[in-house]
């Protein structure tokens, strides 16, 4: 994956050379194009304030997991600059909605230090200008200096959401202004303690919203394109479902070109819940992702021109991994009404499904794809759920899988 400041000058212009440093009103300002929420007012701030206190949260439970299990946490470094890149979102959208720029905001946070040695620079536009050359910056530690910090952080959040909450800064922008500033001042000390980059968390974070929330989508080659046709999954698959019950146990039978496909499926459950009909979410990270092992063994597409693809992304494992992922998330799905009028998924989930298939082709596919692809299987299935058969049609060109209810 590239770096965040690639993908942002990439997708965005923003920047002519490689070597310009990430600004922080440029930063800013791709807040404004990846936020999700846009209602205006009070409501779309109430939305930033608490994902700032929410992922402060986080930032001090990333400290506490690592003061508990030490060495075992091997994703600590990693952790803090995802959380630290998350705060300083949500903070520079906050600053954003109140019409402060985040270059102006660090000016005047640095006019006072309050006992800390700021180490960067006297008007700092850009992140790296805020802290002392990364070079020197020898990454997270869990010593009392940061968790102090970290506290600190979280106090001012907390007096911001206070203020927030009583409506002390309604009408009052300097008193708003001085609960940014405060925040800012702590943030940077923060880093400065955790000997982290703020640039390296800031890009961090754009390459994680581009991933999730691209600028421009774009579709990537299918991953068996430059191989023969019999060993490409069918660019448009056509396939009937039908539930048949036989002696009183009930069975899905699928069929393609008038020839079963597959074995009858059971939900293999004691308690009924019409997982049989789950090969529609393997229907559906065909059609979207490109991917699906389980529906290339099924056709018998498998690539043996190439025996190391054959073996260790078409192979039995690989489709272990598929069908985990589509009961993983099965189950998590049925608390959520099967993901019925839910507007985007979590966040957990989606980086759960990328640590899963890490070291397979799939790995390569943006979150954006798997948010589509998953909800559409689940789209599909619940018709299922209600006509008990149906025809779905997966194009994997126009990366769309639609249902047809039976005649």
């Amino acid at each position: 994956m590239k770096n965040g400041l690639d993908l942002l000058r990439s997708q965005a212009a923003l920047f002519e050379g490689s070597d310009v440093p990430l600004g922080m009103d440029e930063y800013q300002q791709f807040t404004r194009q990846t936020a999700q929420d846009q209602r205006p007012g009070i409501e779309g701030l109430s939305f930033t304030l608490l994902g700032l206190f929410g992922e402060t949260g986080s930032l001090l439970s990333e400290l506490k997991k690592k003061q508990r299990d030490r060495d075992a946490y091997v994703g600590y470094h990693d952790s803090v600059l995802e959380e630290l890149g998350d705060c300083l979102w949500y903070f520079a959208n906050t600053a954003l909605r109140a019409g402060l720029d985040l270059s102006l905001v660090a000016h005047r946070a640095m006019e006072r230090l309050d006992g800390w040695t700021y180490h960067g620079r006297a008007g700092a536009r850009t992140f790296v200008a805020l802290q002392k050359p990364k070079a020197e910056l020898v990454g997270p530690g869990t010593g009392p200096e940061f968790e102090r910090r970290l506290i600190a952080l979280a106090g001012k959040v907390g007096h911001l959401l206070e203020d927030f909450s009583v409506g002390r800064i309604d009408a009052n922008g300097d008193a708003f202004s001085a609960d940014l500033v405060d925040i800012f001042r702590a943030l940077v000390a923060a880093a400065d303690d955790a000997q982290v980059s703020l640039d390296e968390a800031a890009q961090r974070n754009i390459a994680k919203a581009l991933d999730r929330w691209p600028l421009r989508r774009a579709w990537s080659p299918s991953f068996d394109e430059d191989f023969d046709q019999d060993e490409r999954l069918p660019r448009r698959i056509i396939m009937s479902f039908r539930e048949k019950d036989i002696n009183g146990k009930k069975y899905v039978i699928q069929r393609c070109n008038g020839i079963n496909i597959g074995d009858r499926l059971t939900d293999n459950r004691v308690e009924p819940d019409d997982y049989r009909f789950h090969d529609v979410f393997h229907l559906a990270y065909a059609a979207i992702l490109g991917w699906s092992p389980v529906i290339r063994a099924l056709f018998r597409v498998k690539r043996k021109s190439k025996p190391l693809v054959d073996e260790n992304q078409d192979g039995a494992r690989a489709i272990l991994i598929e069908e985990g992922v589509s009961t993983w998330i099965f189950n998590h799905a049925a608390r959520l009404h099967d993901f019925r009028n839910v507007k985007s998924l979590d966040y957990g989930l989606l980086k759960a499904i990328r640590q899963l298939v890490e070291g397979y082709e799939v790995e390569e596919r943006p979150l954006w794809q798997w948010e589509l692809a998953i909800p559409e299987g689940f789209r599909i299935f619940r018709e299922m759920r209600v006509y008990r058969a149906g025809t779905v049609t997966a194009d994997l060109d126009a990366h769309t899988i639609t249902f047809e209810v039976a005649e």
